[in-house]
């Protein structure tokens, strides 16, 4: 069976001597950053994971060199071996100390009236707000702790400050915006090496790099932020990750519809959307006299189709898919190449059914989602179950069978799992499951979610044996997410080398010299006519030249044929992983080709 867990804090989630020295690292940076701009005001600065972040409102943006000197001041400050001083402060006592620092003195009030963290965030049950600082040195911060006992205990040779981000202070765009200087600090230097070259590695699997160098997407001031343009490439994968997927949902008893790209306001009022959800929508437009507005979501389309005529319960459970365009308002400083964009396409489903169907329906979507999953070449995963909050709607009986059955899905499937108490949405419970990518980074793509609320908005019923009226159970679920957020994520799992059976190109024919180019053709039609996409390089450079152009493609196969091989009928062959050899049968190349092609495999 699964591990089951509660949900862990940020602050629990890692080492925490790890904690305890990151925490202490943020106030020794303040304190450097502080005596280099004696006029700067300081915010927040708290230990995450992987490092630690201060945020500062300043005179001057910082600068790489900044850094380097706030860094090298930083050393000296921790072989001064400064004890941590804790001690507890009055309201009065507090806003004396920091009465120069207005951030600070917001954060004091909050504590007081609001009962938060210095950090501004709500304070565990039960406990009581009180304002404490520690004290290292020359600097003393708004702070609960912990800390090291004195600098010295920061590893001087084992932390690094790594860039300068904007962020507006307490997320507000309506609020100053910040410099927050992002940090890592580990035990030891090998484990800080590690770390940097971790980091390295994701620079090189950018996908907003690597979408640009393999021509696969691009967006254009013009179109608009968060607005994308696939590329014939890019186009192309989606589409065979697309293709693969409807198919996979046919064989599962899906029904696909397709929906309008916008609706009349009186859609969106009856949904909620727009008592909660309307700061996330685009601006109405006036049609005929009426509002419309472009679709945040897929799902009151979908009601209204299961609306259309009377439901009985023989036709239970309905599984309505679509590949559904939605748009979101994002604020521009969240926008991030396709993880974070406001035109997206979710693989969107909505299951009506029964009650007493309902468990096994959680069944088959999480097997469901991680076939798909799985097929896409992820193989670990984490769970998430978040329960009924505090305000919520549905009866405490549909809550407890929708969290059983969830609950009891996941330990069915073998997954490990945490607890989030009371994170649900107001509206039912749910399953979000996070993928774990090639270099150990988790991406949340997959939703399973409970609705007790539509249901009852937009009186959902179907008759059932009695001849009466009931309600459905209704479940959201997106599998991938949304198709730029999932592509974001497979062009860095797979640093842009995608398995061979989505490829554009699959494999690319290399003549040696110009006297080899009929040859190569006729290679490519044989190849061509047994269903693998294949081109040739007629171009009039050196062979290692055409070789070198196939790998920065990232083509899977490249074909080498030359005297020896158009003599013999075969061809020589190069992988992008390195490997070679020589005269292969062209039908035994095919085989393997398509072998590899069936079982979704990589080379």
């Amino acid at each position: 069976m699964a591990k089951k867990q509660r949900a862990k804090t940020d602050k629990q989630s890692y080492d925490e001597e790890l904690y305890r020295i990151r925490h202490s690292a943020a106030h020794v940076m303040a304190q450097a950053v502080l005596e280099m701009f004696p006029e700067g005001k300081i915010a927040i600065g708290p230990p995450i994971e992987n490092g630690f972040y201060y945020d500062f409102d300043l005179p001057r943006p910082l600068t790489p060199e900044d850094l380097e000197k706030i860094e090298e001041r930083m050393r000296e400050i921790i072989k001064g071996k400064h004890p941590f001083i804790r001690r507890e402060v009055t309201p009065e006592e507090a806003r004396e100390l920091f009465k120069d620092q207005p951030y600070k003195l917001e954060l004091i009030e909050d504590i007081l009236s609001r009962g938060t963290d210095e950090y501004g965030n709500p304070l565990p049950e039960g406990e009581q707000p009180k304002l404490t600082t520690y004290r290292h040195d020359t600097f003393e911060d708004l702070c609960r702790g912990p800390h090291v006992e004195h600098t010295g205990q920061i590893p001087v040779n084992a932390f690094k400050l790594l860039n300068v981000a904007g962020a507006y202070w307490r997320g507000d765009e309506r609020r100053p915006m910040l410099q927050r200087i992002y940090g890592t600090a580990w035990k030891t230097p090998k484990e800080l090496r590690q770390y940097l070259n971790w980091l390295e590695e994701i620079k090189k699997r950018d996908h907003r790099r690597l979408g640009k160098e393999l021509d696969l997407f691009s967006t254009h001031p013009d179109v608009g932020a968060g607005l994308i343009l696939w590329h014939p490439k890019g186009a192309f994968i989606r589409h065979k990750m697309e293709e693969f997927a409807k198919e996979e949902h046919l064989k599962h008893g899906y029904v696909f519809v397709y929906t309008p790209h916008i609706g009349k306001s009186l859609l969106w009022e009856r949904s909620g959307h727009l008592d909660f959800y309307k700061e996330n929508m685009y601006a109405p437009m006036d049609i005929d006299g009426q509002d419309y507005y472009v679709k945040p979501m897929n799902c009151p389309f979908h009601i209204m189709i299961y609306k259309s005529r009377i439901r009985s319960y023989r036709e239970l459970p309905i599984r309505m898919a679509e590949w559904g365009t939605v748009y979101r308002y994002e604020r521009a400083g969240v926008l991030h190449g396709l993880m974070r964009v406001r035109g997206f396409t979710q693989d969107d489903a909505h299951i009506f059914c029964r009650p007493d169907q309902m468990p096994e329906e959680i069944d088959k979507v999480l097997q469901f989602t991680l076939h798909i999953l799985r097929s896409f070449g992820f193989e670990e995963f984490q769970a998430y179950l978040s329960t009924k909050p505090e305000k919520a709607v549905g009866s405490d009986e549909m809550w407890r069978d929708a969290e059983a059955a969830l609950e009891e899905a996941l330990q069915r499937a073998g997954l490990p799992y945490e607890i989030d108490e009371g994170g649900g949405a107001f509206y039912g419970p749910k399953i979000d499951l996070k993928l774990k990518d090639a270099i150990g980074r988790t991406w949340q793509c997959s939703t399973i979610q409970f609705d007790f609320n539509l249901p009852e908005r937009f009186d959902l019923t179907y008759i059932g044996e009695d001849g009466k009226e009931h309600r459905p159970y209704m479940i959201h679920r997106a599998l991938m997410g949304s198709m730029e957020r999932f592509f974001g994520v497979m062009i860095e799992h797979y640093g842009g080398a995608f398995p061979v059976w989505l490829m554009p190109v699959q494999v690319r024919v290399i003549p040696i010299a110009d006297r080899h180019n009929d040859y190569a053709q006729q290679v490519v039609e044989k190849l061509q006519a047994a269903g693998i996409r294949a081109e040739g390089d007629y171009s009039d450079d050196r062979m290692n030249a055409k070789i070198r152009k196939a790998q920065l493609e990232k083509i899977p196969y490249m074909l080498i044929v030359g005297d020896k091989e158009m003599e013999a009928g075969t061809v020589s062959l190069r992988t992008r992983t390195g490997e070679k050899q020589n005269n292969i049968p062209l039908d035994d190349f095919i085989a393997r080709v398509q072998e590899v092609v069936a079982e979704k495999a990589l080379i």
